[in-house]
């Protein structure tokens, strides 16, 4: 007869609840995690994303790998750069007709008196496409057939931090993913050297500079790995990348290492999405080491790329500097890059400060998507260019309120019809007339280009399938795909 078990029933409880806890974290973790993150066919014929992805499979075939957002923060205003309006123009000093404010939401204008204000600036076609752009960005001008001019956008948030969270996550509340967060975790990174999310600041010279909160790259309830990563637009990328004096690779390999198995005992025992975190970082940080000197090092930029750019020193914290080490992350497999410029709040004094915030963005903007072009990287990447709301067609002082109504962008890449307008304002620019889009919108228009439908990636949160495309209906806007 065999000797009788000597565990007790706690025992046999507690050790059992090790052992379920190790196959529930395997599951949630997933062993592609662990896997080499490279693209690859599936049974289907489909591309399936890389095997660090919480999506097994693309929901339809993708149009893009990965995407640039060029935020101009602070709202640039739609009627100086890409929607012109003749009739402000003639209206301009004169009253505001009560007919577009009445019963409408204003930010510092509420309750004054509304005086119209044209443009300061004119207007010419561009491209073959003659698509209508600013005289203040010549250089947006000269790749008006690669982009399309959404005309027509419209948000929900007046002031600015709500109105750039609501930019990135579809939401004001607090404690939600942006969209950089969304897209890496559902289809992962091609890199395992570099962040899959890179958030990069700079600031205008001129007047409009508003903070920007580090909420607006938050992984949210996502885990934290998939938060964007602040890199420095001054000096190097990552301050204290290298190993301190005295302390080789070898050493350091077996530091990461030893944590990392300690990180490991401990996520055997209890169920942590951020020890994942932790280990994984750890290893990033790692490879890190290496891949940033080499990404930061732009003396293997040729002079003429500098001059496209308009770099005068590379690594001076410019927009310029940024949009091109975009480049060079996106083609190191970089899966969401998002470049602020803080210089478009222009309250006052818009006719001497705009074109300050123009000439900083204009050349730099351009030459990203001409660069991408000739790399032939443009086919599989979307640019976004655009602010978190507009300007109001009235007058505040010598410049311009924030405005929700109607309000301006564009995109450029892989699967958008270039050259082309979208939506329409009305004849003030006050309002939206004509193919009205949201940020919800544009976020499900970005989530198809890469493969996914924004109505299946959710993920569930205080009891309910939360999603970057918010509760209330959101379109792919269709007509803007080639």
């Amino acid at each position: 007869m065999a000797p009788e078990s000597t565990y007790s029933r706690r025992s046999f409880l507690t050790q059992s609840a090790y052992g379920l806890g190790g196959i529930a974290l395997a599951e949630l973790l997933g062993t592609r995690l662990y896997a080499n993150p490279s693209s690859r066919a599936g049974a289907t014929g489909l591309l399936t994303p890389p095997s660090n992805a919480a999506l097994s499979a693309y929901h339809h075939q993708p149009r893009v790998k990965r995407v640039i957002h060029l935020c101009m923060a602070g709202g640039p205003s739609h009627l100086e750069t890409y929607d012109p309006k003749p009739q402000l123009n003639d209206l301009h000093g004169k009253p505001f007709p009560e007919s577009f404010t009445k019963g409408q939401q204003l930010a510092q204008l509420q309750n004054s008196k509304l005086i119209a204000r044209g443009a300061f600036c004119e207007f010419v076609r561009s491209g073959e496409s003659g698509l209508a752009v600013s005289k203040l960005l010549p250089h947006i001008g000269s790749i008006a057939d690669e982009i399309c001019v959404v005309r027509s956008m419209v948000t929900d948030q007046i002031n600015h931090d709500p109105a750039q969270g609501f930019m990135n996550s579809g939401t004001i509340l607090k404690g939600r993913p942006s969209m950089g967060s969304w897209l890496i975790y559902g289809l992962g990174a091609e890199t395992d050297n570099l962040p899959g999310f890179v958030v990069l600041l700079s600031k205008t010279k001129g007047g409009g500079a508003q903070p920007i909160s580090a909420r607006q790259w938050s992984a949210g309830f996502l885990p934290s790995r998939f938060q964007g990563i602040e890199l420095q637009s001054r000096g190097e990328a990552v301050h204290y990348v290298g190993n301190p004096e005295g302390v080789c690779q070898s050493l350091q390999r077996q530091v990461v290492e030893e944590v990392n198995r300690l990180n490991r005992l401990t996520a055997a025992e209890r169920i942590d999405p951020e020890l994942e975190t932790r280990i994984r970082q750890y290893e990033l940080a790692f490879r890190m080491q290496t891949s940033v000197p080499e990404l930061s090092d732009f003396s293997q930029e040729s002079p003429e790329t500098l001059k496209q750019y308009g770099v005068k020193e590379p690594g001076d914290g410019s927009f310029a500097s940024n949009c091109l080490l975009a480049r060079r992350l996106a083609e190191r497999g970089v899966r969401f890059i998002q470049l602020y410029h803080r210089g478009w709040d222009h309250h006052g004094k818009i006719a001497e400060l705009m074109p300050i915030s123009a000439e900083e963005t204009d050349r730099a903007s351009a030459a990203l998507v001409k660069d991408l072009k000739q790399r032939g990287m443009l086919d599989d990447t979307l640019v976004i260019w655009g602010g978190e709301f507009g300007r109001t067609p009235m007058g505040q002082g010598s410049g311009r309120d924030h405005h929700i109504n109607a309000f301006s962008l564009w995109l450029a890449g892989g699967g958008i019809r270039g050259g082309m307008t979208f939506g329409a304002t009305d004849e003030l620019g006050y309002g939206v007339v004509e193919d009205r889009v949201t940020f919800h919108d544009l976020h499900a228009t970005m989530l198809h280009l890469c493969g996914i439908d924004h109505e299946r990636l959710t993920v569930k949160f205080q009891g309910l399938d939360a999603k970057l495309s918010g509760v209330e209906p959101a379109r792919v806007v269709k007509e803007i795909l080639a």
